[in-house]
């Protein structure tokens, strides 16, 4: 197992640290479902103590989990390790992850402690973790601005303390590829107990360097690695999950590693994750983006037809992004749909399949041919997301550039069950739905984003919008797919509503299970 890499995620935890990409409860059991069936080793389920949400949500995680470790992260405190314990004890293979300040930075600005008392809070600290369990992971927190000498003595004393993994994180984004991988081999070679742990590294991107700095980590000893989906993550983001495994996938000659990552499983993990928190994957995305595999120069178009490897380095179809052979459209049958969702890692009882076969038929009433794209944004619209307060139904718009009546929005939803109907104006079509729904339910959320995406080619393209609503403090991203743009707008619109409500209700739900803990 010495060439094995350990994939670590933590799209869940840090991920979800990142502006505008939280998710509800149903979309995390989503994802952490979709992560098992990539072929990660370890979620890092969230932070339990952060909140009593994050603390209900990794313990369902947890529960949901198959043989895949489940992580949760604690400070070196008493009550988060205690809290960290109770949230993923129900997991098959639990792991607690607790973290303490190591550079001379954040030690005197941030702890206000010297490093002798630093030293005996993270000896403290591990025992406790060991007390519940055998699998516990240390980090050192900006562990790239510390001391090499006093990152020795504490991770000894760590991994003497219990400590079977041990992280070297560059919290900050701050090391440079060579000047990391020296440091962490310093550290693992003058390190005097080493060997009775798995060392690994967490690396920011804010110099655009965290896949280089993981990937020159993993030359000197490391073999864990801690990334996201999509590089998401505090500020400019972790180092990206499809971007190293590639890297190890097509240079094995270099490095000589395994995983046991399934990359046919990329795009789709990577795209799921777009959906959910509403962000799209940028076109110049190495890996998962939609240029990845477009050559556009007449050089490379005429080296392609000649041999793809000229140009290609790797297929599309290794990453998952293949044409499928299974065409579903409107004459498709139920079997020929189910095999289809579950060839796409979606496992579907009979209720959720019955659900998702009319909504295929309807799509395909409108789009002649539906891609993978399509029948992905479509299961996650109609299964994975919150039980609906607000339902819209129907949707009518009336817009001109002529002068004189502005344009007309009129809708027709579902409020608690009881039907309603309304109508208004706006200075566009969009504005006018949205005041008008807005009306409807009695708010005044604010609004910060609005985000169009066509998911597939072709003037029936499906577009997807996304809608970021702010309001008493908390803030929900909806999203709304649909052939019609204006329909998919209201159907966003009315999400993020649903999501605020449910927000709210969680929050009062949990508060007082969370403060008796």
């Amino acid at each position: 197992m010495k060439n094995h890499v350990y994939f670590f995620d933590t799209t869940l935890r840090d991920g979800e640290q990142s502006p505008g990409a939280t998710m509800n409860l149903q979309e995390k059991l989503r994802l952490a479902h979709q992560l098992e069936v990539l072929g990660v080793d370890i979620i890092e389920a969230g932070f339990p103590a952060s909140s009593p949400g994050d603390f209900e949500s990794v313990r369902r995680i947890a529960e949901q989990a198959g043989d895949i470790q489940v992580a949760g992260l604690a400070r070196c405190v008493e009550r988060d390790i205690d809290l960290c314990w109770e949230a993923v004890k129900c997991a098959r293979n639990p792991r607690i992850h607790t973290f303490l300040s190591t550079s001379p930075l954040h030690m005197k600005h941030k702890l206000r402690k010297d490093p002798e008392e630093v030293l005996k809070l993270a000896v403290a600290g591990v025992r406790r973790c060991a007390g519940y369990t055998s699998n516990v992971e240390f980090s050192a927190e900006d562990f790239s601005r510390s001391e090499r000498d006093f990152l020795c003595r504490i991770i000894e004393a760590a991994i003497d303390a219990g400590a079977t993994t041990i992280n070297l994180p560059d919290t900050v984004g701050y090391a440079q590829p060579e000047e990391f991988a020296d440091l962490v081999g310093y550290v693992i070679r003058n390190t005097p107990n080493a060997d009775k742990a798995t060392f690994s590294v967490h690396c920011h991107d804010d110099l655009g360097l965290g896949v280089a700095n993981t990937l020159a980590a993993l030359r000197v000893g490391v073999r864990q690695v801690e990334v996201t989906l999509n590089g998401i993550g505090e500020r400019a983001g972790n180092a990206s999950l499809e971007e190293v495994a590639m890297a190890l996938h097509v240079r094995r000659d270099f490095y000589g590693l395994e995983h046991t990552i399934k990359t046919e499983q990329l795009y789709p993990s990577c795209r799921l994750l777009s959906m959910i928190i509403g962000q799209p994957i940028p076109n110049n995305k190495a890996i998962v983006g939609a240029n990845a595999f477009a050559h556009e120069s007449g050089i490379h178009q005429d080296g392609m037809l000649k041999n793809r490897e000229t140009y290609e380095i790797m297929t599309p179809q290794s990453v998952g992004r293949t044409e499928s052979s299974l065409i579903i459209g409107k004459h498709s049958g139920r079997n020929a749909v189910h095999n289809k969702f579950e060839s796409m890692g979606y496992k579907l009882d009979d209720e959720q399949l019955n659900q998702v076969f009319e909504a295929v038929k309807k799509l395909a009433d409108r789009k002649k041919t539906l891609l993978d794209d399509d029948l992905m944004a479509l299961v996650q619209e109609e299964i994975y997301r919150i039980p609906d307060r607000l339902r819209l139904r129907h949707v009518s718009i009336q817009s001109s550039d002529a002068g004189g009546v502005p344009p007309t929005a009129a809708v027709i939803m579902d409020v608690d069950g009881m039907e309603r109907s309304g109508a208004g104006f706006g200075v566009g079509p969009v504005d006018a739905l949205f005041n008008v729904i807005a009306d409807m339910v009695g708010r005044e959320p604010e609004l910060e984003q609005y985000a169009i995406n066509a998911i597939t080619g072709g003037t029936d393209a499906l577009g997807e919008v996304t809608v970021r609503l702010k309001e008493n403090g908390h803030s929900a991203v909806g999203r709304g797919t649909h052939p019609d743009i204006f329909v998919a707008s209201a159907k966003a619109y009315v999400d993020a509503l649903n999501h605020l409500g449910k927000r709210e209700e969680e929050g009062r739900r949990l508060h007082c299970q969370y403060d008796d803990k």
